[in-house]
């Protein structure tokens, strides 16, 4: 399976602080945002990685992340001239995709739970249909929204609907079987001008091959968009990180849990992050092995 990690757009819910850097790279806690979505995608076992994003903040994309290989993955580059849809990633990489499963994760995002990398194996290697993951949340009017009938299955998704049918929001990232082209082309733009991520996962549904797990009370998911929320994302970070000395984010980290990099990689890592918290934390798990 392959990722796309999508962190374009302008961001203007930040302004002013986007107007000299991507939302992507706005720090949350000590770590730039994208280094959340990206060690969710890592988590899945997923290490083929398109990062999308504007023709202006795709060099910076490039020099804080390169070729991936510190991480043990790889990562490929393109541009989106104009924000025109989250289920535009798909026909700007469907050459690079080339008939595989791709994931999906929105750059701002960050999912948090002792067992998503459960979750999200079993997501990946789902041999058919798409799966999407659902979150309570107090403002559904501002996502995605799915509802459910008795049994818990999926019955409509909507996207940001005046009236929410329910209060479960789907979350910014989404796994799809290696049919996602096919989908993906029969999009049209929306009345906003844009190609919905949720009509996409509504072709699914419509062929009764859309999954959708709920996140128990046991999980977390943040949505950086907007300054409380970026702010919240921060202090959750932090609150996790000092308290229980648990790393949360860390593209470095994950590699070294997953296997993809061994413990004299972690180190060196480590050094480059210098007398910091976090270089420090890395240089202990090195050494705890």
């Amino acid at each position: 399976m392959k990722g796309i990690l999508l962190a374009g757009g302008s961001g203007t819910r930040l302004y002013p602080m986007t107007l000299a850097a991507s939302k992507q790279l706005l720090p949350v806690y000590d770590k730039p945002m994208i280094y959340y979505p990206l060690t969710t995608l890592m988590l899945a076992g997923i290490r083929d990685i398109m990062i999308i994003s504007t023709p202006a903040d795709l060099p910076q994309f490039r020099r804080l992340l390169g070729d991936g290989s510190q991480f043990g993955v790889r990562f490929e580059y393109r541009e989106q001239p104009s924000p025109d849809g989250i289920a535009q990633a798909f026909l700007i990489a469907g050459d690079w995709i080339d008939g595989c499963p791709c994931a999906l994760v929105l750059g701002d995002n960050l999912i948090f739970a002792d067992h998503l990398s459960v979750l999200l194996r079993a997501a990946a290697t789902r041999p058919k249909g798409a799966t999407v993951f659902a979150y309570q949340v107090r403002d559904p009017e501002r996502y995605g929204v799915v509802s459910f009938d008795e049994t818990g299955k999926a019955l409509s998704v909507d996207e940001k609907p005046k009236h929410p049918v329910s209060n479960w929001a789907i979350t910014g990232l989404y796994f799809y079987d290696n049919r996602v082209m096919e989908f993906a082309r029969q999009v049209k733009p929306s009345p906003r001008g844009e190609l919905e991520i949720t009509d996409l996962n509504r072709l699914y549904l419509e062929e009764g091959s859309l999954h959708v797990d709920r996140l128990s009370r046991g999980c977390a998911w943040l949505d950086a968009g907007l300054p409380d929320s970026l702010m919240q994302a921060g202090q959750f970070v932090h609150t996790i990180q000092s308290r229980q000395g648990m790393l949360v984010g860390s593209p470095a980290e994950v590699a070294f849990r997953m296997g993809y990099i061994n413990a004299g990689d972690l180190r060196a890592h480590a050094a480059r992050m210098g007398k910091t918290e976090l270089g420090r934390m890395l240089t202990e798990l090195a050494d705890q092995g």
